[in-house]
């Protein structure tokens, strides 16, 4: 029990009223009345503690808390970072929602020494303006103390690119992030913005980046190359990375770096029918149970055919669904009475819904009526079939395992986790309402490090219970 005024907390032994003959008379034993007891206001406080005892063990309290300092009224700024953080944490949700509701069901005030103006809804929404400045000093800090606490290495390294949408109508002030591109959401009608994220294999960012929504994966990597080079010097690096990400050119420069730049990637389909000849004819090897490889090395390069019989599988039953699903399809509508527009138009749907089982199937429609044909194409059937499962890996790491080649490009899992924990905080829900006449644009609101503090924490989680007992001898 925490009382008012005391230092330390107390413990007691709680009784039912009449339960408690025979008991000793004790100052620690209290008789409760059942029958009288009532729940006022309860708090999270587990989760709120352990979100606190992760910000100070990485010692994020003392780093803001040099940097924020007091205002002239008081404010800890420091202190309303964390209560953002944590709310990211434990309940993604608007300012506005943790202003009104969910601060009051948190022990946060309690474990802060801090009563109700720690949340008041201007303080949150002007603390995030004084972030940025000091985005580089925390990351140097955050790969100091995981070097520290998990003796994190940074010879690997995921990159990959994602972008998140914003419900809002254009124009935009000049500079704004939000522009039309490519949507990964499958929002092309939406303004986005493209977030880039370098993590170590455990998940911890090393470096992030808001680009504009109209940027080309393509021209993203080489400035990220630069910035981690210059950032912690030049060394044996690998670098995963997705089909699409990095181009032939900057491929050849990190090839010719002094050191070498190593790179693991994924590689385009169309590559695999170029060295489909060659790889034929190369044995299949096993890499782990269940994965089996192909090995063609050509040109100071490595590919890697790998084949794994749980995403053969998987694959094999997502295409067998569609096309079941397209072909009941198909036969309902040779059955319906419609005019060609209709039926161009029902066609065009279940395309949609089954786009890939339909490049199976060959479809022919009437050129002056509303009647049309199908059959299912069996060369392109018998060539999906023999690629299901499959992935060309392309590395200049000609020695290395290729069982341990595999085990790494399955670390872009990791960023996609990563990803996941980012877009799960409410950054599109607050595009759609904010304000032309706020201070806060979407892009740099986008850009703070409230979003990515969350996420930090949660990889530190993963390797919380490794870590305790070293914590506990310092």
């Amino acid at each position: 029990m925490i009382e008012d005024g005391a230092a330390q907390p107390r413990t007691l032994s709680l009784f039912p009223e009449d339960r408690c003959e025979g008991l000793l008379t004790n100052a620690s034993i209290v008789r409760v009345k059942l029958a009288e007891l009532r729940l006022r206001r309860p708090r999270q406080w587990g989760a709120c503690w352990l979100a606190l005892v992760l910000w100070r063990e990485l010692q994020l309290d003392q780093f803001w808390c040099k940097r924020l300092g007091v205002s002239r009224k008081g404010t800890r700024w420091d202190q309303v970072l964390f209560v953002l953080v944590a709310y990211r944490l434990l309940a993604p949700g608007s300012e506005w929602r943790l202003h009104r509701e969910w601060f009051q069901r948190s022990a946060l005030a309690a474990l802060l020494g801090e009563d109700a103006g720690l949340a008041e809804i201007h303080k949150l929404y002007r603390c995030h303006d004084r972030l940025l400045t000091h985005k580089q000093a925390v990351f140097d800090h955050l790969v100091g103390r995981w070097r520290d606490l998990f003796n994190i290495s940074y010879d690997v390294l995921l990159y990959d690119l994602t972008s998140t949408y914003f419900e809002a109508d254009p124009p935009f002030p000049e500079g704004d992030k939000r522009r039309f591109g490519y949507s990964r959401d499958h929002r092309p009608d939406c303004v986005q913005i493209i977030i880039a994220l370098v993590v170590t294999p455990e998940g911890l960012p090393l470096a992030y980046e808001v680009l504009p929504g109209n940027t080309a994966d393509k021209t993203t990597l080489r400035p990220f190359l630069e910035h981690i080079e210059r950032q912690y010097g030049k060394a044996r690096r690998v670098w995963l990375m997705d089909r699409g990400v990095p181009t032939e050119e900057v491929l050849a420069e990190m090839r010719a770096a002094d050191p070498p730049v190593h790179y693991l990637v994924g590689t385009p389909k169309g590559r695999l029918t170029r060295l489909e000849k060659h790889l034929v004819a190369k044995p299949w090897q096993e890499a782990r149970p269940g994965v089996q490889v192909k090995l063609l090395a050509q040109e100071g390069e490595l590919y890697v055919l790998a084949q794994s019989r749980d995403r053969v599988a998987k694959e094999r039953a997502m295409r067998r669904r569609q096309l079941k699903r397209l072909w009941a399809r198909l036969k309902q509508l040779s059955t319906m009475q419609l005019t060609r527009e209709e039926l161009l138009m029902k066609l065009g749907a279940a395309r949609d819904q089954s786009h890939t089982a339909w490049r199976l199937v060959t479809i022919e429609v009437a050129a002056e009526d509303a009647t049309f044909s199908y059959r299912l194409d069996r060369n392109k059937l018998r060539q999906t079939r023999l690629r299901e499962g499959r992935y060309l890996l392309r590395t200049n790491l000609v020695e290395e395992d290729p069982a341990k080649l595999w085990g790494q490009y399955l670390l872009l899992m990791a960023v996609e986790e990563a990803f996941k924990n980012l877009k799960s905080l409410p950054l599109r829900k607050q595009g759609a309402i904010w304000r032309s006449d706020q201070c806060f644009t979407s892009s740099r609101r986008a850009s703070r490090p409230t979003s990515s503090l969350p996420s930090w924490l949660i990889a530190c989680t993963s390797r919380w219970r490794g870590a305790c007992t070293r914590w506990r001898r310092g």
